[in-house]
């Protein structure tokens, strides 16, 4: 560990060709074991499955710190990007008046867990005073390689006063998470909604799972075939969300094989046939929803594979929330509540920074107005 003080000279900070370059142990030593998404075991998979690299527009390219003696101090989880799909925070405007401006928006560097809308560290530290360097290693790699900005997304609200020293720009926009109020069963958190909400909730379970079977794998459980059923599902929904998935089907085996016991895989079958699924990531404090998929709808049965669950599956845990993803006004009704995510951006051009600086600061106060009332249309009782 570099003292704080240490001089320049102990440290270099280069760009690295993937994460899986690095021994596992050493790369999660860094990132905790909280966040399934900035692990090795994930990040690699995403490589070694063709998720990322060549031909996808998210090129890794983490940005590391080691000593003399070549020991991971930090890192930061980095793509050279040709495009903005992908990230959930959306900066296809900014692209627009950049380019109206005569200026080219990408290639650009984004820090980040590819493909997920999960709050997480994005500065992975053996030593705080490390932050700073890691920060003006991303900014002089943007500088050298003619790349426009840099943009960390979905930081954790702790490690924002480390961009923000930095002189990053910082952005803030909401997604509906569950909160576990210490509740013994789902029914514990039914009765905090008010009665109607309640009776919503009550009937949306039983006609979601009306002449159907639901089965949780995890682990050595989730087998080959539970994969090629769940692969059909996620192809659906990719292609009408985003017109090409993002994973490949190597990605999903790697991660069964990786990081299985931090997986939960929800499946509906009709008889011996699956029709629907939902898979869920377990980290030290909260359950992950991340993707969803059927072969035929069934009314309510994508808030029960996703959100109820999800639910259940916290409690028994004791697991403090559910994160569900980004967007869906939809789960406000079901007791998912509005909270804050947070970005981070450097802009190299002076102009620009200006008015993405002025930008944000006029919708800050639109999303702040947004929580306020969202806080006011969530289902459970109100006080008198």
């Amino acid at each position: 560990m570099i003292p704080d003080g240490a001089p320049n000279s102990e440290l270099t900070v280069r760009l690295a060709p993937g994460v899986g370059q690095f021994d596992a142990q050493e790369w999660n030593a860094l990132g905790g074991t909280d966040n399934p998404f900035i692990s090795h075991e994930f990040l690699s998979a995403l490589e070694d499955s063709g998720s990322v690299g060549e031909g996808t527009g998210w090129n890794p390219v983490p940005i590391v710190i080691t000593d003399t003696q070549d020991r991971l101090l930090a890192a930061m989880p980095s793509y050279a990007k040709s495009h903005s799909r992908g990230e959930y925070v959306f900066d296809h405007s900014w692209a627009d008046a950049l380019h109206r401006a005569g200026g080219n928006y990408y290639p650009k560097l984004q820090i980040a867990a590819p493909f997920t809308p999960v709050n997480g560290p994005r500065l992975l530290l053996s030593n705080p005073s490390l932050a700073g360097h890691l920060l003006k290693g991303a900014e002089v790699v943007c500088e050298q390689n003619g790349l426009s900005s840099a943009h960390a997304t979905f930081v954790d609200a702790d490690q924002l006063p480390m961009f923000e020293a930095g002189g990053w720009l910082t952005r803030s926009d909401l997604q509906f998470h569950w909160l576990n109020r210490d509740y013994d069963d789902f029914d514990g958190f039914l009765a905090q909604l008010a009665s109607r909400k309640r009776k919503n909730l009550r009937k949306e379970r039983v006609a979601a799972i009306e002449g159907l079977r639901i089965e949780r794998l995890s682990g050595d459980d989730i087998k080959p075939e539970h994969w090629d059923a769940f692969w059909v599902f996620y192809q659906d929904t990719g292609a009408r969300k985003w017109g090409t998935p993002y994973l490949t089907r190597e990605a999903f085996t790697l991660m069964g094989e990786r990081m299985g016991e931090s997986l939960v895989l929800i499946l509906a079958f009709d008889d011996d046939v699956a029709i629907a699924g939902a898979l869920n990531f377990i980290g030290s404090d909260a359950i992950y929803g991340r993707y969803w998929g059927c072969t035929r709808e069934v009314r309510f049965l994508h808030f029960e594979l996703c959100y109820y669950q999800a639910i259940d599956i916290a409690i028994e845990l004791q697991l403090p929330r559910v994160e569900a993803g980004a967007q869906g006004g939809h789960k406000l009704a079901r007791g998912y509540e509005p909270v804050k995510t947070w970005s981070a951006h450097w802009l190299g051009d002076s102009d620009f920074r200006a008015a993405v600086a002025d930008f944000l600061e006029r919708e800050r106060e639109g999303i702040a107005n947004d929580q306020v009332f969202l806080d006011e249309k969530t289902p459970f009782k109100k006080g008198d």
